[in-house]
C-alpha cells in the first residue's frame, strides 16, 4: 500500500492486465465499476475500501469473504467468495495480473523518467570518446570512460562507473555504485541495482609450489561478462568477468540480491536465482531454472533447463533431467537433530 500514489481507474487497470491477459469476466462490468478509482493495493485483510487486492495463493482463501477492498483479482475457482462490496476480476493467472498492475501505482517511474533530451550532471566525467544516444541521463559523480557506448533512454544514477569500451543498451537503468567493468556489455532494459559489479576480475590464480612462501600467480582475467535482454541484477551482486571465454547471462534471466556469479558461467534464458546464491566458475545453468536462497553450485558441471533447487541445496554435480532438487536437513528441535547426527556419523563407519 503507498498513501501518497495517484489515484487509477480500474479502466486503467484492465489495460495493463490485458497485456498479458484477458479479463474473464469483463463483459459484465458496469460502467460505474470501469470508473472506480483505486489509490493503491494492500493484502486481502489489510485492503481498504479505495484500494485492490488479490489473491493468488489458496492459503489465504478463508479472507477473501471478509475483505473490504474495492476491487479483487481472483481466478474463476474463488470468485463466488468475493464479497458484494467488492468487483471482482476474475483471471486466469492473479498473481501475474498484480505483477502487472503494479507498475500504475509506481512512484519511482515519476523521478525515474527519462529526460527531454540527454542529459549529464555538471559533476559527472564523461570521456570525449565515450556515445550517449538521445534521451540518456548520466547523474552526480559518475565516470563513464573511453570508448563507451550508452544506448537511447538509459539512465545512470549517482556514482555509476563504466570502464573504458563498456556497451550499455537502451531504456537500461543503473542505480547508485553499480559497476560495469570494461568491455563488458549489457543488453536492452537492463536494470542493475545498487552496488553491483558486473565484470570485475574472476577469482583465477595459479599456486606456486609452496603458496605460504611464494604465494600465487594472478592469472590476468580476459574475458568478459555478456547480458542480455530484460534482465534483473540485485543489489551487492557480483558477475566476474570470464578467464577466458565470457560470462554469459541470458534473456529474461532474474538475479536476487548477494549473489555471486563466478568466471565463465553461462546462465539461460528465463532462469530466476535467490539470494545469497554461489555459482563458481565455468558452470553451466539451463533455461528456466529457479534456484532457491543459499544454493551453492560447485564450478564445471552443467544443469539442464527446468531445474528447481529449493533453497541451501548443494549441488556437486551435473543435473540431466529437469525436477526438483534438495539436499541438507531442515531445522527440527536441537536434540532431535543431534540424535539424527549421531546416526549420520555411524553411516560412514566400517
Amino acid at each position: 500500500m503507498n498513501p501518497s500514489a495517484s489515484t487509477v481507474s480500474l479502466a486503467e487497470v484492465i489495460t495493463a492486465i490485458e497485456a498479458r491477459q484477458p479479463i474473464i469476466n469483463q463483459q459484465q462490468l458496469t460502467e460505474a465499476q470501469l470508473q472506480i478509482l483505486l489509490t493503491g493495493i494492500g493484502s486481502l485483510d489489510q485492503a481498504s475500501d479505495n484500494e485492490l487486492s488479490f489473491l493468488a495463493d489458496k492459503a489465504y482463501a478463508s479472507v477473501l469473504p471478509q475483505t473490504k477492498a474495492a476491487v479483487v483479482l481472483v481466478s474463476a475457482d474463488y470468485a463466488d467468495q468475493v464479497p458484494e462490496s467488492s468487483t471482482a476480476l476474475i483471471v486466469s493467472a492473479p498473481y501475474v495480473a498484480y505483477a502487472s498492475i503494479t507498475h500504475l501505482f509506481d512512484r519511482s517511474k515519476h523521478f525515474l523518467a527519462k529526460p527531454s533530451h540527454t542529459f549529464i550532471h555538471p559533476t559527472a566525467q564523461v570521456a570525449d570518446s565515450a556515445e550517449l544516444g538521445e534521451q540518456v541521463y548520466i547523474g552526480p559523480f559518475c565516470v563513464v570512460g573511453e570508448q563507451v557506448k550508452v544506448g537511447s533512454g538509459s539512465r545512470l544514477q549517482s556514482h555509476v562507473h563504466l570502464e573504458p569500451y563498456a556497451i550499455i543498451g537502451k531504456d537500461c537503468l543503473l542505480y547508485p555504485h553499480s559497476f560495469i567493468g570494461h568491455s563488458c556489455q549489457l543488453g536492452d532494459k537492463v536494470r542493475i541495482h545498487a552496488g553491483a559489479s558486473i565484470g570485475s576480475e574472476g577469482f583465477g590464480f595459479a599456486p606456486m609450489a609452496n603458496t605460504a612462501t611464494e604465494g600465487w600467480e594472478r592469472i590476468v582475467q580476459l574475458g568478459r561478462v555478456i547480458i542480455g535482454n530484460n534482465v534483473r541484477i540485485g543489489s551487492q551482486t557480483c558477475i566476474d568477468r570470464g578467464a577466458v571465454d565470457d560470462t554469459i547471462i541470458e534473456d529474461n534471466v532474474i538475479i536476487d540480491n548477494l549473489v555471486q556469479v563466478g568466471h565463465n558461467v553461462k546462465i539461460g534464458a528465463g532462469t530466476a536465482i535467490a539470494g545469497k546464491v554461489g555459482i563458481a566458475g565455468s558452470a553451466i545453468i539451463g533455461k528456466s531454472c529457479m534456484i532457491g536462497g543459499g544454493v551453492g553450485i560447485a564450478g564445471h558441471l552443467q544443469i539442464t533447463d527446468g531445474v528447481v533447487l529449493t533453497g541451501m541445496t548443494m549441488v556437486s554435480k551435473s543435473i540431466k533431467k529437469p525436477g526438483v532438487y534438495s539436499s541438507g536437513v531442515s531445522s527440527m528441535p536441537a536434540m532431535d537433530w543431534r540424535r539424527a547426527m549421531v546416526k549420520i556419523r555411524a553411516l560412514g563407519k566400517k
